[in-house]
């Protein structure tokens, strides 16, 4: 009865805190902030100027008194200070919705293979921000979850979460977790794939958005039935002067893309080796699922399934799994905390 009475004064949230977007889940009003992990900060003072978007659009076009950067890498804290400043303006901005008058609890999604020091470095940055208490949850759990993997069966899920920083891959079962590898490979890896690809093939310098944008609009993991094309703009340097040139899809995926796409493949194949005789009987049925914003990436699911000759799914809304599965886990938060679950 209290924890009911408690629900009317606390705004309980789910948080999966990416290495390129940070999103926040309020119960009972499902996700309720989708941004950029960015920050701007005034250099020396490091006074928050900017968060999410608007931060984002300032990535390589700030004056050097204003630094864009992202906090977090490869899925850990590479700046706590910055961190907790942006963990603090996402549950203010989650909580200036709301009258409740306690703080709130949150879940938080991390990698894998995170230390516990680093999993302390996140719930002291969250404490810090403004949450009264802080559950950590692994993210390929939470992406299993938000998918509506059947995780407390007595039979095997697969989950592929393909993150900015990390791809994680877990065998799942009987609400856990039977054997799981995260390396940190993702849509930030990608990015600089292209980044160095340009420059080497072409003396082409593009920046961080640039590069993301060819990822997005051409970039691929499996042959295309019609190859693309796009200009990029950015500085010859050779000539120091702006430049557009025209790339493919085919070239972007062969000379840029092929070899982070083949340590994604790797790891999956590596999971796979290391299943249970019977696990494996189940995934020949069921397959994977792909979630995180890399399942977006044309192709990929083509490209993991001839790989391992199973089925493989890419979730409804990849985004967005990680995010709904930590809400979900706020309908048992209480149960959680109660048995001492971390």
């Amino acid at each position: 009865m209290w924890n009911k009475i408690k629900s009317f004064f606390t705004n309980d949230i789910g948080i999966d805190l990416g290495t390129a977007n940070t999103l926040v889940y309020a119960k009972d009003r499902g996700i309720v902030l989708r941004e950029p992990s960015v920050v701007a900060v005034q250099e020396g003072t490091k006074r928050v100027l900017a968060v999410g978007e608007d931060a984002k659009r300032m990535l390589g076009r700030t004056p050097g008194s204003i630094l864009a950067v992202r906090p977090m890498k490869q899925g850990v804290i590479a700046d706590p200070d910055i961190t907790q400043k942006m963990l603090k303006h996402c549950i203010g901005k989650v909580n200036s919705h709301s009258r409740k008058l306690l703080k709130p609890r949150a879940v938080i999604a991390v990698p894998g293979d995170i230390s516990q020091v680093e999993r302390t470095a996140v719930k002291e940055a969250a404490l810090h921000a403004g949450a009264r208490q802080v559950l950590i949850i692994e993210e390929p759990m939470a992406a299993a979850i938000g998918v509506g993997l059947p995780v407390a069966e007595p039979a095997g899920s697969m989950i592929v979460d393909i993150g900015g920083g990390t791809t994680d891959v877990a065998l799942i079962s009987l609400s856990g977790i039977v054997y799981s590898r995260s390396v940190r490979v993702g849509g930030d890896e990608m990015d600089s794939a292209i980044m160095n690809h340009m420059r080497t093939r072409y003396n082409l310098l593009v920046g961080e958005r640039t590069a993301e944008d060819i990822k997005i609009k051409i970039g691929s993991a499996y042959k295309l039935e019609r190859e693309l094309a796009l200009e990029v703009k950015g500085r010859d340097l050779v000539k120091g002067r702006p430049v557009t040139m025209e790339v493919t899809s085919q070239e972007i995926r062969e000379d840029a893309l092929n070899d982070v796409i083949q340590k994604i493949v790797d790891n999956v194949a590596l999971v796979l080796n290391n299943a249970p005789p019977e696990f494996s009987a189940d995934l020949v049925d069921r397959g994977m699922v792909l979630a995180g914003g890399g399942a977006l990436l044309t192709g990929i699911d083509r490209r993991i399934a001839e790989a391992t000759q199973l089925p493989v799914h890419v979730a409804d809304d990849p985004l967005s799994a990680v995010a709904e599965g930590a809400g979900r886990v706020l309908d048992e938060i209480d149960w959680i905390y109660r048995n001492s679950v971390s």
